[in-house]
């Protein structure tokens, strides 16, 4: 399989295998009137197997949502066909509407005008905490 490089946009490399699309969805990248390539389960000396998404576009990126999802994801900027930025993600400290919490009894729940707000309680095991109800999360 042969896909082009970019010239100038964004390249999401070392993301977990079978984890893009939901990196897709979560950025909306469909709304995008650029080229967007998954690539998905490609081999990797470091990993195993990886995903990649191109972005022919340098768009502004959530880096909590990715940090999330996956820190050992690695964004790429291209500009002019040469890489001009690299950024490691780490667990954001805090989130706000990227998960909901799973407790039925949380305002959140009944409230849908709230925005949801966790914070990170743990960083080892990747807990995160509800700032209303103090429910726990744990990201896969």
């Amino acid at each position: 399989m042969n896909i082009d490089g970019i010239r100038t946009g964004i390249v999401l490399d070392h993301i977990k295998a079978g984890k893009s699309m939901e990196i897709y969805d979560l950025l909306k990248l469909d709304k995008l009137s650029c080229g967007v390539a998954v690539i998905q389960r490609v081999m990797s000396t470091k990993y195993g197997r990886k995903d990649i998404i191109k972005i022919d576009e340098d768009i502004p990126l959530d880096f909590d949502v990715l940090g999330y999802i996956d820190n050992n994801i690695t964004v790429n900027r291209i500009k002019e066909g040469k890489l001009e930025e690299k950024v490691h993600l780490s667990l954001p400290e805090s989130l706000t509407d990227v998960i909901k919490c799973k407790n039925p009894r949380c305002i959140t729940s009944i409230e849908q005008e709230i925005v949801q707000q966790f914070k990170l309680v743990n960083k080892d095991q990747k807990v995160y905490r509800c700032v209303y109800c103090d429910a726990e999360q744990v990201t896969a």
